[in-house]
C-alpha cells in the first residue's frame, strides 16, 4: 500500500481521473521527449465519452501547449484494462520516438503500460482493515500512531498543508456566487446555503445546512476548476473537508486533532484504492462518494473519541449504502449529481459515526468485506453507468424532453 500523500493530492479540478491523472502523465512524457515537434493523444473510454465535459482535452493542451498536440476521441474501441485509457505519442518530423499507453486509475493516480519501475514504492506492509487492526491491537497504538510509525513525523507537515488547503478551498466556495461554466449554467449554492436564515432552525436543520454548504462550496470550486484536494478524487472532494470543517465548527476541535482524523481517513482510502477502486468509471460512483463517504465517518468517529473497532463500524456503515450507487454526471460535468451527492455524502458521514458510536461490537459485516463487495459490483454495473455519460440522469436528461427544459442548448 503506497503511502497516503498519493491519496491526498492538491491540483485543480474538476476531475481526478480527467484531468490530474493525464496531466501528470503527459507532464512526464513531455520531459522525456524535449526534441519532438508534434504529440498525438488518443483517448479511449470513459476519457473518450466524458472528456469534454471533464476538460481532459483542455488541460492536456495546457500541458503541451508548446507543440503541436493533436487530440483523438476513441469511443469504439474498448480498452479491457482500464476504462480510463489513453496513448500519447511523441513524434519529430512525422516519425514516431516515444509511446506510452497510460491507465488514469483515480484519484490523480496512473499506470503506464509496462513500466513498473516508474511506479511509486509501497511503505505499508499490512493492506486490509483487519490487518491493521490486529497490528495496532498487538502494538497498543492507535490508526494515527500507525500512519506515523510508517510514513514518519514530517507526515504531519503534509497533512497540515492538505487540511489548510481544504479549509481555503471551502472558505472561497462560501463567498463565490454565479453560474459555473458549462451549458447546464448551474448557480453556485453554497453560499445562499451558508447563509440561509430559516426561522426556529433546530439543531438536525441547522446541521444539515452547514454540512451542505461546505461541501458544496468544495464541489463548486472543483466544478469550476478551482483548487481542490482529493479525497479520494475531486468529484468526491466535498465530503471529507465539509465533515471535518464542521466537527471543528461545532465542536471546537483543533487543527492538531484534524489532521489526526485526516491520517485515520486516509488509511480508510488507501484500503479501497489498494483492494478495490476509487474511480467512477471503473467502479461508478460508489467508489468515489462511497469512499468518501467511508473515510470521513472514520475520520469523525476518531475525533469524537470512538476506539478502533467503532471506527471500522463507521466506515463499513458509510460504504454499504453506497453499494451499486452508479456514475451518471450531465453532459460529462461534474456538476449535476456530482455537487449534491458530496452533500449528502457529508450528512451520511456523520449519521454513519453516530451509528457506530451506539452500536455494540458484535458486528456481522467488516470493511474489507464491504470493500470487496463494493469492487465486485462496480465491475458488475453495466458500462452506461461508469462515468460514460451514455446512462442514468445523463441520458434521461438530454434525451427525455419533458424533464429536460433545455434542450435547445
Amino acid at each position: 500500500m503506497q503511502s497516503i500523500q498519493e491519496l491526498y493530492k492538491i491540483g485543480n479540478g474538476p476531475s481526478s481521473s480527467h484531468t490530474m491523472g493525464p496531466k501528470r502523465a503527459v507532464e512526464i512524457f513531455k520531459r522525456k521527449h524535449e526534441e519532438a515537434t508534434k504529440f498525438e493523444v488518443i483517448l479511449y473510454g470513459s476519457l473518450a465519452l466524458t472528456g469534454k465535459g471533464h476538460l481532459t482535452d483542455y488541460i492536456i493542451k495546457e500541458t503541451l501547449k508548446d507543440y503541436e498536440t493533436e487530440i483523438k476521441f476513441n469511443t469504439k474501441d474498448k480498452c479491457e484494462v482500464h476504462p480510463n485509457t489513453f496513448d500519447i505519442i511523441a513524434l519529430k518530423n512525422d516519425k514516431e520516438i516515444g509511446k506510452w499507453r497510460v491507465y488514469s486509475v483515480g484519484g490523480g493516480t496512473f499506470q503506464i503500460e509496462g513500466k513498473s519501475e516508474m511506479e511509486l514504492p509501497h511503505i505499508y506492509k499490512q493492506t486490509t482493515f483487519n490487518t491493521i487492526k490486529k497490528y495496532c491491537i498487538e502494538n497498543k497504538i492507535d490508526l494515527y500512531e500507525y500512519v506515523c510509525e510508517v510514513e514518519g513525523i514530517d507526515i504531519k507537515e503534509f497533512l497540515r498543508e492538505i487540511w489548510e488547503t481544504m479549509q481555503k478551498t471551502i472558505k472561497k466556495g462560501l463567498n463565490s456566487e454565479g453560474i459555473i461554466h458549462g451549458k447546464l449554467k448551474l448557480d453556485k449554492r453554497a453560499k445562499k446555503l451558508f447563509e440561509k436564515n430559516i426561522e426556529n432552525e433546530d439543531e438536525v436543520t441547522k446541521q444539515n445546512r452547514l454540512l451542505s454548504s461546505y461541501a458544496y462550496a468544495t464541489s463548486e470550486e472543483n466544478a469550476s476548476g478551482g483548487i481542490i484536494v482529493t479525497a479520494p478524487t475531486c468529484g468526491a472532494a466535498g465530503v471529507l473537508p465539509a465533515v471535518l470543517y464542521y466537527l471543528k465548527e461545532k465542536y471546537q476541535i483543533s487543527d492538531e486533532n484534524i489532521i489526526k482524523g485526516l491520517a485515520v481517513a486516509g488509511i480508510i482510502g488507501n484500503i479501497v484504492k489498494t483492494n478495490a477502486s476509487i474511480s467512477g468509471a471503473e467502479c461508478g460512483c460508489q467508489a468515489e462518494i462511497g469512499t468518501a463517504c467511508s473515510m470521513a465517518a472514520a475520520a469523525s468517529t476518531y475525533l469524537l473519541g470512538g476506539g478502533i473497532e467503532q471506527i471500522e463500524n463507521s466506515a463499513e456503515i458509510a460504504m454499504e449504502h453506497h453499494l451499486g450507487l452508479t456514475c451518471d454526471p450531465i453532459y460529462g460535468y461534474v456538476q449535476i449529481p456530482c455537487i449534491e451527492r458530496n452533500a449528502v455524502g457529508a450528512m451520511r458521514a456523520i449519521d454513519s459515526s453516530r451509528l457506530a458510536m451506539i452500536l455494540d461490537n458484535n458486528r456481522k459485516i467488516s470493511f474489507d468485506l464491504v470493500v470487496e463487495t463494493m469492487y465486485e459490483t462496480g465491475k458488475d454495473l453495466h458500462s452506461h453507468y461508469r462515468e460514460t455519460s451514455e446512462g442514468g440522469l445523463a441520458k434521461k436528461y438530454c434525451r427525455n424532453k419533458y424533464y429536460n427544459i433545455d434542450m435547445k442548448e
